[in-house]
């Protein structure tokens, strides 16, 4: 049960996010909408790291990257889908064209497209699966989509830290294939043309 009941205005008070994304740049957009919506959350960085919090607590929306360091987050909505208790959300993510069937077909209940920049698509997306015993209560007044704040610099010089020491430790196949994959989602959630393009 939840301790705090959700309102129009914090349709997602009393829950707890779990977001599973290898990219601090993407994740702050989340982290600042799950905040304004009310909610809690944790992020993972890789499927390693979600299994640990996923053995301490349990989340009642989770949102997972389909690319991650060390596999493809189609593992684990397949896991979180057999699950008992199940997730109440359980949504997939990614920029790339083609990864919202993956994460469907893998079993999630739906798919955030990056950049994720809409308050109200956001919302919307998530209370659209939950219970009804967990929605808030009355109309809901639609956010008004205020300016998204500006884009988060020192999570994006982070983001591309992290991809220097990957490169300057190896640069094998599937490094790069890894790398390539994380700078396209990178580029597409903070709309920087030439990095996307660079990253094809």
């Amino acid at each position: 049960t939840m301790s705090q009941r959700p309102t129009s205005e914090r349709p997602l008070l009393g829950h707890t996010v779990l977001l599973v994304e290898d990219s601090r740049f993407a994740s702050e957009a989340v982290r600042l909408m799950s905040l304004r919506s009310g909610a809690r959350i944790r992020r993972a960085d890789c499927l390693a790291s979600a299994e640990r919090h996923l053995r301490s607590y349990c989340p009642t929306v989770a949102i997972v990257d389909m690319g991650l360091p060390d596999g493809s987050g189609a593992r684990l909505i397949e896991r979180l889908t057999n699950a008992k208790p199940r997730v109440s959300a359980l949504l997939g993510t990614s920029g790339d064209d083609g990864a919202g069937e993956l994460a469907m077909d893998a079993g999630a209940d739906g798919f955030l497209a990056k950049p994720i920049d809409n308050l109200s698509s956001f919302q919307q997306l998530i209370l659209s699966h939950l219970p009804n015993g967990m929605q808030p209560s009355g109309l809901r007044a639609m956010p008004i989509d205020t300016p998204t704040e500006p884009p988060d610099v020192l999570a994006f010089r982070d983001d591309i830290a992290h991809v220097a020491a990957l490169l300057a430790q190896d640069n094998d196949g599937p490094t790069l294939d890894y790398v390539a994959q994380f700078l396209g989602g990178l580029a597409r959630a903070a709309e920087d043309h030439p990095l996307e393009a660079a990253a094809a």
